[in-house]
């Protein structure tokens, strides 16, 4: 038996074949992983709770939306027809570089 080796250890490997660095090495990674994980998990909620926050906003803005597409295609559709404050309307919001047209049929 060398020096400095105890019963059952020879070249800093005990008597299953595992190194103590490799033990540490698979823990470490283990713990890692679990965070990890863990940490994943608690994104996905706080993400969801953000999503559902935002519904009422969205919605509220895909009504507006709605609501301005009508009043454009109207106020196009008046432009069309001859009305002379529709279509100034019209000419200013095409200097601005918005174009408003007349609603699909």
């Amino acid at each position: 038996m060398a020096f400095g080796q105890r019963d059952g250890q020879r070249d800093g490997h005990d008597r299953n074949g595992l190194s103590p660095p490799l033990i540490l090495v698979v823990v470490s990674l283990f713990v890692l992983m679990a965070f990890e994980t863990g940490q994943a998990i608690h994104d996905g909620r706080a993400l969801a709770e953000v999503r559902r926050a935002q519904q009422p906003t969205m919605e509220q803005a895909i009504k507006l939306r709605r609501q301005l597409q009508t009043l454009a295609g109207k106020t196009a559709l008046l432009a069309a027809g001859g009305d002379a404050g529709a279509k100034s309307v019209v000419e200013r919001m095409k200097r601005q570089g918005v174009t408003l047209s007349a609603p699909k049929q």
